[in-house]
């Protein structure tokens, strides 16, 4: 059963780590923001790979996008961009190539 005396709405109860909760919940979103980028180059590679038969194409995709992934992780700064960018380049092929 829950522990009501420690829930006390909006703030944080002083058994509770503020800080601590607070960075874990951001570095969570990060890392599906950043995840969920990947995965849509994933999708987008395959689909370049299957519509257009440019299956090298889709491998180095799939790679550019693990390593956009990594820097996305490691920079803060940066996060879902650098997936976002590999998956605009994904997405011009399909549609231009």
């Amino acid at each position: 059963m829950a522990d009501a005396k420690s829930v006390t709405g909006v703030h944080y109860s002083p058994a509770m780590d503020e800080k601590t909760h607070e960075q874990t919940y951001r570095g969570f979103v990060r890392f599906v923001e950043i995840g969920t980028g990947v995965v849509i180059c994933w999708v987008l590679a395959l689909a370049v790979g299957g519509i257009r038969e440019a299956w090298l194409t889709a491998i180095f995709g799939v790679l550019l996008s693990g390593v956009a992934g990594t820097v996305g992780a490691l920079a803060p700064a940066i996060g879902w961009k650098a997936p976002f960018v590999v998956g605009i380049l994904l997405a011009l092929y399909l549609f231009f190539a």
